[in-house]
């Protein structure tokens, strides 16, 4: 997915002040829709989490089929992220953005009121279908609506700031919506969003798409979306059946053939939709595996930990969404710090520096046990992991798109999107389903953190040989206006 900068525009663009640091009414407004978009889909992702065991109650779902609950809305968003960027780059990406908000809401719907596992998947799987439309299409919208700057700087960083509280509130939320209503409230809570954000935005967002209009990499769409798509259907089925099936052989065998292909497709595609010389630079490459791991590794703590808090400890919903609540308040905190961080010692050590960090703090979680007291040792483990956590994520999205060519910095960012998205869609099925099909859940919870640790130490290991010694740290600071 490539985000320009340099657009046409059906709209006048908004006149800003000369130095870009003061937004108007208009940009405000603007920013709000496409911030409450994106907010909303950062609490898809964790709303319905601390329901689950009581979801699957109501529903009849077994534990081993809980993780579905989450792979049917992931599997979706990340398939279908890069092929639904392109066709908003090439045919409109307001169009887009709104149908894929209205999907979304009606999805949601459909969610609430599910009367089996079946129509409750289905919903799932539609709203993670309309998050793959909004996220990159709300993302190309926000960097063409303000200018390269202060101004789109300080958008990005009200942007990025709301995506990390909407996960939190979406644990606390969830533990609350559910403990008061039920678990459907948690889905009805999602449609409300998208019934706010829809009205406002046709007569806020200009439409934008790239001045060229090239040809949509057709094989490369298929090859990608079909191969991420099996790929993770293959995982998550082996959770339940094992990797023995034929189903499951197969589909893990054409997922890494059409990802091969893929790779194939766009080393000659004209218009590529990822481009593999840009794959080739250093700090993209290793940055992105950073981004990929701490992303995908974290999503799978938060997973094992909900069951391990409500089915191990008995911890309500509520309760356990204060739990990560506490999470979520010492995040915002790391969020305040890490630039500060980052201008010292520069993006790259700080990106190893936190992966080292997120592992070892996940490690600890292994000392996990039945006792009550536990519960105190999981909230300052997890908290002091996600700290690190959101300090890996700021500092690989930086890693990733320093000191590549402003004509490529669209490029960029849209890897660090797709990063992102696959890293929460593949957690869950690849680990979190060791615990939920093991006769023994607390064995399994430990199995599941003590691999995750070890990934993520390993991630820290490579990048850190991958990048090598960050002589730019000092440009790179003082652009960031860090120093």
């Amino acid at each position: 997915m490539a985000i320009d900068t340099t657009e046409t525009t059906s709209a006048s663009p908004t006149v800003h002040s000369p130095l870009g640091t003061r937004l108007s009414t208009r940009d405000k407004l603007v920013l709000f829709v496409l911030c409450a978009a994106q907010f909303m889909v950062a609490l898809d992702f964790s709303v319905l989490n601390v329901a689950l065991p009581v979801l699957g109650k109501d529903l009849g779902m077994s534990q081993s089929a809980l993780q579905w609950a989450v792979t049917a809305f992931a599997l979706p968003s990340g398939g279908f992220l890069l092929l639904f960027g392109r066709i908003g780059d090439l045919y409109g990406r307001r169009r887009l953005f709104l149908t894929g908000l209205a999907l979304f809401g009606t999805a949601s719907l459909l969610a609430t009121f599910a009367w089996d596992p079946a129509s409750f998947l289905t919903g799932r799987a539609l709203q993670g279908l309309g998050a793959a439309a909004i996220v990159p299409t709300g993302m190309s919208l926000l960097t063409t609506t303000f200018p390269e700057g202060p101004a789109r700087d300080r958008a990005l960083g009200i942007s990025g700031t709301l995506l990390s509280l909407g996960f939190t509130v979406g644990m606390v939320a969830g533990g609350v919506l559910t403990d008061v209503l039920s678990w459907r409230s948690t889905m009805g809570l999602l449609s409300v969003f998208a019934l706010i954000v829809l009205p406002l935005a046709p007569g806020l967002l200009p439409e934008s798409r790239t001045p060229d209009r090239p040809r949509l990499d057709v094989p490369g769409a298929v090859t990608v979306t079909g191969g991420l798509l099996a790929l993770i259907y293959a995982l998550s089925t082996a959770a339940e059946r094992g990797f023995g099936g034929a189903d499951v052989i197969a589909t893990l065998a054409a997922g890494v053939f059409l990802l091969a292909a893929f790779v194939y497709v766009e080393s000659r595609a004209h218009a590529p939709l990822v481009s593999l010389p840009m794959l080739r630079r250093r700090t993209v490459a290793w940055g992105n595996l950073g981004g990929l791991v701490t992303f995908s590794m974290m999503s799978t703590v938060v997973f094992v930990l909900t069951l391990y808090l409500q089915e191990t400890l008995g911890l309500s919903a509520f309760e356990t969404g204060l739990v990560f609540g506490v999470q979520g308040v010492m995040s915002a905190v790391a969020g305040v710090y890490a630039q500060k961080v980052i201008g010292r010692f520069g993006a790259r050590r700080t990106l190893v520096g936190s992966l080292a960090g997120q592992g070892l703090f996940v490690a600890g979680l292994v000392l996990l046990n039945a006792h009550t007291w536990s519960v105190w040792l999981a909230a300052a483990a997890i908290s002091l992991a996600s700290m690190c956590h959101l300090g890996a994520i700021i500092s690989y999205g930086l890693t990733v798109t320093s000191g590549v060519p402003d004509e490529e910095q669209g490029l960029a960012t849209g890897l660090v999107t797709s990063t992102q998205q696959v890293g929460i869609t593949i957690g869950i099925p690849l680990l979190g389903v060791l615990a939920t099909t093991s006769s023994d859940l607390l064995a399994g919870v430990h199995t599941v953190l003590a691999l995750d640790a070890v990934i993520v130490l390993a991630a820290a290991v490579l990048v850190a040989t991958g990048l090598g010694r960050d002589r730019s740290r000092p440009v790179e600071a003082e652009a960031l206006g860090l120093r």
